[in-house]
């Protein structure tokens, strides 16, 4: 009856679409669920459920200065990579928003399929150029290689603010004498400043979960926590990295909520 007259179907005739939802998010949130409390385990393997409750593992992570240097190389690189990625992602956008390029729209495409090139296949391409170059196990050579992952995502998010935001306005003020730039800084940025801080934010946790091309170019002095991460669960089995996975858990729980902290104030 209320699809024959065109009225919104009602809640329980989407109950199995709930409840498939439903299945799908705990599919995908289960893996935290079991990390989380092998975290504070106090035995020297990973169990679920633990047997015995213990912070032993986050002491072994913050007073290891193995670990504690691989983390600060990462915090580097995804703030690096941030402030390198955000505002030439910010210029792409509105590039392709204002049309002021001719192939815009082949642009466009390029930057979106970049994003489903296997990620194993742009690790073992950089590696190979990097090693021409002498860039690799290099914190110039992780920056650039996090940037080119992190751009495409800089860019769709503030695209996405660019359709809602009426271009005219601009133009409005650089009819009245504002120069293009203080136009865009002073008219423009304000109204989409939320999905220039999502896009920040997008680019600083690729950046700093990154672990697939961070394997090929990244070593040494330059070795990011993701991948010591990987050598840890290669070699031994380590409870330290239960309580690590945590840590980066509650790292992008908190970012993504301080952004839409930051989208209700706007």
């Amino acid at each position: 009856m209320n699809e024959s007259l065109g009225l919104p179907i009602s809640h329980w005739r989407r109950l199995w679409l709930y409840a498939f939802g439903g299945l799908v998010l705990l599919f995908l949130i289960a893996p935290s669920l079991i990390i989380v409390p092998m975290s504070f385990s106090g035995s020297t393997l990973l169990q679920f459920p633990p047997q015995e409750w213990s912070l032993r593992w986050y002491e072994a992570y913050f007073q290891s200065v193995e670990w504690r240097d691989a983390t600060i190389v990462s915090v580097k690189a995804a703030i690096l990579t941030t402030i390198v990625a955000t505002p030439i992602g910010v210029a792409a956008a509105y590039a392709l928003n204002s049309r002021m390029l001719r192939m815009s729209g082949y642009i466009n495409a390029l930057m979106t399929a970049s994003l489903i090139v296997p990620v194993i296949l742009v690790g073992i391409g950089t590696f190979f150029i990097y090693a021409r170059v002498g860039l690799n196990n290099t914190m110039t050579g992780l920056v650039l290689a996090h940037t080119v992952q992190a751009l495409p995502l800089v860019m769709l998010t503030v695209l996405s603010g660019f359709r809602s935001y009426d271009m005219n306005q601009e133009r409005v003020a650089r009819s009245l004498g504002a120069g293009r730039f203080a136009a865009f800084w002073q008219v423009t940025v304000p109204q989409i400043r939320f999905s220039i801080v999502s896009g920040a934010l997008f680019a600083f946790i690729t950046s700093f979960d990154e672990v697939v091309v961070s394997f090929f170019i990244s070593g040494g002095e330059v070795t990011t926590l993701t991948r010591r991460m990987f050598n840890a669960l290669r070699d031994q089995i380590d409870p330290t990295i239960a309580a690590i996975s945590t840590c980066l858990i509650v790292l992008s729980v908190v970012l993504l909520s301080m952004a839409q902290l930051f989208g209700r104030r706007r």
